[in-house]
């Protein structure tokens, strides 16, 4: 078992997650909306209690289901959102990653690792962007590699696929504020004597610095996320303690409509380019050791 901190949201009762080795979990208020999370359309649901759907200007883009996974239009330029539903009794922390990014604080990690956002029993939540700091979030929106927050943070290897992993708590425990802090490194230390936060935005050198020299190229003909305009998003600490074992985990891969042709998901089908092969062994978190 694994202690867990988490921080509510000061505007709604879902909030966010700080694991024991010191990830930090945000969330959003909640909707009543439900999702449609079917991997293959003939095939029945294989995780009834947990859904994602992306949602574009409020509503939901249609899904394709083929070679056993659920493809979704990537709209050029179009800002997007994630709604993630818990149709369990149970409270659950969900490790949620965009472009193999963590949308909490940018990391590529294992999803037990990665910082999570909590959802309430029979609750649904609507992330909106990449969370910056305790108070701001950076829209997602529609773009090309090479203008990707991937692309900025020098990780290009994971483009194309939005990952949610959801982890049931273990037991309930009352929250706590403020959190007691935890530090990675000597820089966050610093960081947070000078009164800022180690958010995603801080940390776009080090993932350049890991990662430089085995991420493939960018190419502008296919879809990736952006990191778009400043959100307002408040949050704080809470406990929590999870299963070490996911409940369930849902991927969507989303390509814009020449790529979905390419790939056959559409009509038409043709040959794959090599962007296309790469795309489709995007990960939405590392294996776990």
């Amino acid at each position: 078992m694994s202690r867990i901190r988490l921080i509510l949201s000061v505007t709604a009762f879902i909030l966010a997650v700080m694991l024991g080795n010191g990830t930090v979990l945000l969330l959003q208020p909640a909707s009543a909306a439900l999702v449609q999370q079917n991997r293959i359309a003939s095939a029945p649901r294989p995780y009834p209690d947990f859904q994602l759907e992306v949602l574009v200007n409020g509503r939901p883009v249609a899904e394709y289901h083929a070679r056993g996974r659920t493809y979704v239009e990537a709209l050029q330029s179009a800002e997007y959102e994630l709604r993630v539903r818990n149709s369990s009794p149970d409270r659950v922390a969900v490790a949620l990653s965009v472009d193999g990014l963590n949308t909490i604080d940018a990391r590529h990690t294992s999803a037990w690792n990665a910082s999570k956002w909590v959802i309430e029993p029979y609750q649904t939540i609507t992330i909106s962007g990449w969370q910056m700091s305790s108070e701001r979030a950076r829209r997602f929106y529609f773009t090309n590699e090479r203008d990707s927050y991937g692309a900025k943070l020098g990780q290009t290897a994971n483009l194309g696929v939005i990952s949610a992993v959801f982890f049931k708590e273990r037991r309930r425990i009352t929250p706590v504020t403020p959190p007691y802090p935890i530090y990675r490194d000597d820089s966050e230390r610093s960081q947070s004597r000078s009164g800022q936060a180690p958010t995603a935005e801080s940390r776009k050198g080090e993932g350049a610095r890991d990662n430089r020299a085995v991420m493939p190229r960018p190419d502008d003909d296919y879809a990736a996320t952006g990191i778009g305009r400043s959100v307002r998003n408040d949050v704080r600490w809470v406990n929590m303690e999870l299963d070490s074992r996911a409940a369930a985990e849902v991927t969507v891969r989303y390509e814009y409509y020449s790529a979905l042709l390419r790939l056959g998901v559409v009509p038409r089908h043709s040959r794959e380019p090599y962007p296309l092969h790469r795309r489709e062994d995007s990960r939405g978190f590392s294996p776990e050791p």
